[in-house]
């Protein structure tokens, strides 16, 4: 529910911006009046058609993969909804204080992101869906379809959103390449090479853990390497939730466990369970939960590749 607040805000912010989702034509006599409109662009998206600035300059987003993928483009928002008010905006992409926490992710702040005046806000259909109406009044707004689909098209919208599709497409072109070079360096996925196996376990609270997928970010990254995830159900999610007495189930060649980027040398984030049985679980490797759960997009890919190489190099 808005805050008693949010209707004066929101009133103001269309005053202040003159922002609107619709496609129709502006008056040209209002145009006339306030001088010559900014060039714009339509892009299509999950909500349907939004005229956006040619090359908007105060953007908010309310995804990690949106947050990524513009700083990776040059772009650095003004705001951002954040995975955890905690620990705010990864460190990884190296922003400081450039970027305003604007809500979570789940629930971002209507009242900060108008506050921030943007002229185009990213978010997300299936987590932001019930929001769109009322960010549409705070500026031009774009939706993804789903976090869960491939983070390489979500990549392509922003790209596209912020008028940088060939950057976008080279980002995307240049991880590839990082994984072949990976898989090359370190022998994975060639024909008659025996698979090297990999699982990706997060702890979660009251004793569950998440066993992450192919169709996850940081699982399609093993992938890409050539690292081969085993076979089993994933129902048709990125993950399957597993109780302590199934994490034997999560069993490889190598065991990556992501923990928050300050307790990456506790040994007490490794489960119990694996510590305790290590020859059963392969190599277990802590990996920074920042950019290997939550930031997905471009530079949080190449990060993660560069920890492969380094484990594997190492490993070896």
């Amino acid at each position: 529910m808005l805050r008693p607040r949010l209707a004066l805000v929101l009133s103001a912010g269309l005053l202040l911006t003159g922002c609107s989702a619709s496609t129709s034509t502006p008056d040209p006599s209002s145009a006339s009046a306030a001088g010559p409109a900014a060039p714009e662009r339509v892009v299509e998206h999950a909500r349907g058609q939004t005229r956006v600035p040619a090359a908007p300059q105060r953007v908010v987003v309310l995804e990690p993969v949106q947050l990524d993928t513009a700083v990776a483009l040059g772009t650095t928002p003004v705001g951002a909804a954040v995975a955890s008010n905690v620990t705010g905006v990864p460190a990884y992409l190296g922003v400081g204080d450039a970027v305003e926490p604007v809500g979570t992710v789940p629930e971002p702040d209507l009242e900060a992101i108008a506050a921030l005046r943007p002229d185009l806000v990213l978010g997300t259909q299936t987590r932001h869906g019930q929001l769109y109406d009322a960010l549409s009044r705070i500026a031009p707004t774009v939706f993804m379809a789903s976090q869960s689909d491939p983070w390489q098209e979500n990549v392509r919208l922003v790209g596209e959103a912020l008028g940088k599709v060939d950057r976008a497409e080279q980002l995307l072109d240049g991880f590839e390449a990082r994984c072949a070079e990976v898989a090359q360096e370190h022998g994975l996925g060639g024909t008659g090479t025996a698979p090297v196996t990999a699982n990706l376990l997060r702890p979660r609270d009251g004793g569950t853990f998440s066993l992450y997928g192919p169709t996850s970010f940081a699982g399609s990254a093993l992938e890409c390497t050539g690292l081969d995830l085993p076979d089993r159900d994933w129902g048709g999610g990125i993950q399957v939730d597993l109780s302590a007495e199934r994490v034997p189930e999560a069993a490889a060649d190598h065991l990556f466990v992501p923990a928050d980027p300050g307790s990456l040398d506790d040994p007490a984030v490794v489960p119990a369970l694996v510590a305790g049985n290590a020859g059963a679980f392969g190599a277990v490797h802590v990996v920074d939960t920042s950019y290997w759960i939550s930031g997905v997009g471009p530079l949080g890919g190449r990060r993660v590749l560069d920890d492969v190489d380094r484990i594997l190099t190492a490993a070896s």
